[in-house]
């Protein structure tokens, strides 16, 4: 199977459920610790041997370029300093792969968005990241994706087991229980609790093999006017193309709201050796204070 270079990472969004601190700043530009959201979805592509990324940006997302471009008051101040090692960290995010930006004018749906990236990645599969999934680990989630793609084909999903009452806040497969990577059967978009098929739930990695635009033409709006990632999928199993759930290894963390994103700051900052030696008492201190 052909190699996965590509990736589309989604920053169009408006951010609602952490409002109001993206009222002006991108929720993909939310720090964690030092670094951006978005810069860990790319680093988690190179790590898996992406060499080409395209952003799906809309208006207001002028941060996201500027963040991933050549030039900065701050790399201008770091060099007129002469302080080779800041300059160093600032140029560092621009030199990571080849970045394309696709404009998505209209919130119609992440297939819309997809689409929006094809001139990029048309004809080959590609490796689609929701940066607000930030999924920690030594082993990136794309590239384990992308290894089940290369010896297996088609398209793939990464899944992680929820409980049954949290099924209708997820796309959910139908696939053996037992196997990983395991064979879709089908998928249902934020079922009712009674008809979710499974627990596997669908988190925000995939490669998408190149037959997803096929599907994606075929589409018809949904709820709000909506094209659904997950129908584009659905379409590939109907029409008999593999669709792979692939249980990853790793830690996900769900950035989009408050407490999810407190607790991905807090794990990143424990990660590092300069930080957890700092962070540790204190979060100690922190939750004895809170005992009864």
């Amino acid at each position: 199977m052909p190699k996965v270079r590509k990736a589309v990472i989604l920053a169009a969004g408006l951010g609602t459920r952490m409002l109001p601190a993206t009222r002006a700043v991108p929720k993909e530009m939310l720090p964690i610790v030092d670094k951006p959201l978005i810069q860990y979805a790319v680093e988690e592509c190179v790590r898996s041997g992406i060499e080409e990324i395209v952003f799906v940006v809309a208006d207001g997302k002028e941060a996201v370029r500027d963040h991933f471009g050549t030039t900065s008051r701050a790399e201008a101040w770091a060099g007129e300093r002469g302080d080779a090692s800041l300059l160093a960290t600032l140029q560092a995010p621009a030199r990571l792969a080849r970045f394309h930006f696709a404009h998505q004018d209209q919130p119609r749906g992440i297939a819309h968005a997809v689409r929006c990236a094809r001139q990029y990645v048309e004809g080959e599969p590609f490796a689609l990241l929701f940066p607000d999934d930030l999924i920690l680990g030594s082993n990136p989630v794309t590239g384990q994706l992308a290894a089940v793609h290369e010896s297996h084909g088609g398209t793939v999903l990464a899944v992680m087991d929820v409980p049954r009452e949290e099924t209708p806040q997820y796309g959910i497969v139908d696939a053996p229980a037992g196997l990983n990577p395991a064979a879709v059967r089908g998928l249902v978009e934020k079922p009712a609790l009674e008809d979710a098929p499974s627990t596997l739930a669908i988190v925000g990695r995939y490669i998408l093999s190149a037959g997803i635009f096929e599907q994606i033409d075929r589409l018809k709006p949904g709820r709000n006017g909506e094209l659904q990632i997950t129908d584009a999928i659905a379409g590939q199993v109907e029409a008999g193309e593999p669709v792979w759930a692939c249980t990853y290894q790793g830690d996900r963390y769900d950035t989009g709201r408050p407490a999810g994103y407190l607790l991905a700051s807090v794990a990143a900052g424990l990660a590092r050796a300069d930080l957890a030696p700092i962070i540790v008492p204190r979060l100690l201190q922190l939750l004895e204070s809170r005992s009864p």
